[in-house]
């Protein structure tokens, strides 16, 4: 019955990499591969995409309940009022930690890695003798797994896919500072006194060097705390290594996110490039229009990665 399942699900793969890929070819366009097209920053990248002309993406889930909500409109974002249903055929459901082959499959003929997969924190129900605040961990993968186990390996099925495939990744700020308190989500103290688990921005990082270390064309962004209000409507601010001059506010919308993602897309300017991502408060300044002149303000600087820790 599993081989018969795994058969299956192959097959449904390779044909939404065969009809994504001509439907790119026949619109002179590009295709492109979104991981995470279920979550909320996947999904706006994904579903920009899907309606963008010349674009013929590919999102994957990590299982089928996963894809049958995305197709549905019932994950993550939902499907907005009036949007156009997905293609069943541009939806795949791929486990980034395990699915060497089938990611390799997926990649074939891709012009474009959108890597917006990431280990996911969740109350465990326990609390925290001394802070006597909620205990987190990641039931669906610790950081190491998702964040670098298996971005490691998109990373390197995109490599042997094609050496010029554009590699977009969603990361997160505050990687500078090994003692934020997002690596302490998910970490357990063991009975020798050492740690595991957690560690998220520190894995991250590991990824993102990998990914600059990889020869191919890459562009990194690094959001602020991630907001689910409207897009469009904000001045976005650029930095490096966590520091962002012109505002103070340290977060951003996810559909401001997704668009500057796009934009690194269409701009070569974007590529080469690690920086970090905040928006200012609605309503103070002007709203970003121009994507070029953003990442042109940055004065062709990136972050710096002997700054903070990997793990």
């Amino acid at each position: 019955m599993h081989m018969k399942a795994t058969a299956s699900k192959i097959i449904l793969i390779l044909s939404a990499v065969s009809s994504c890929c001509a439907l790119a070819m026949d619109n002179g366009g590009r295709s492109v591969l979104v991981t995470g097209a279920g979550g909320q920053t996947g999904q706006h990248i994904f579903r920009k995409l899907l309606a963008k002309p010349g674009y013929a993406p590919i999102g994957t889930v990590r299982s089928e309940a996963s894809r049958q909500a995305l197709l549905e409109g019932t994950a993550g974002i939902g499907a907005a009022d009036g949007a156009p249903a997905i293609p069943e055929e541009s939806v795949a459901v791929c486990d980034i930690t395990s699915d060497d082959s089938i990611l390799e499959e997926l990649l074939k003929g891709c012009d474009a890695l959108m890597i917006c997969t990431s280990a996911k924190p969740a109350p465990t129900g326990e609390i925290e003798e001394e802070t006597k605040r909620p205990k987190f961990g990641f039931p669906n993968g610790q950081p190491e797994l998702v964040d670098w186990l298996g971005q490691k390996k998109l990373i390197d099925a995109a490599k042997k896919a094609k050496t010029d495939i554009h590699v977009v990744l969603c990361s997160s700020m505050g990687g500078t500072n090994p003692n934020n308190s997002l690596n302490n989500l998910g970490k357990t103290v063991n009975t020798d006194g050492s740690s595991s688990g957690g560690d998220i921005l520190k894995w991250k990082r590991k990824a993102e060097m990998y990914l600059v270390e990889s020869g191919l064309p890459y562009t990194i962004v690094h959001p602020g705390g991630l907001l689910n209000e409207p897009g469009n409507e904000r001045e976005l601010c650029l930095g490096v290594d966590d520091k962002i001059p012109g505002t103070s506010n340290n977060s951003v919308p996810r559909e401001d996110v997704a668009n500057v993602m796009i934009a690194a897309l269409e701009n070569v300017e974007y590529r080469g490039r690690s920086f970090d991502l905040v928006s200012k408060p609605a309503g103070d300044g002007i709203v970003t229009e121009d994507y070029s002149k953003l990442v042109a303000d940055l004065a062709g600087k990136n972050c710096d990665y002997s700054l903070g820790e990997s793990a």
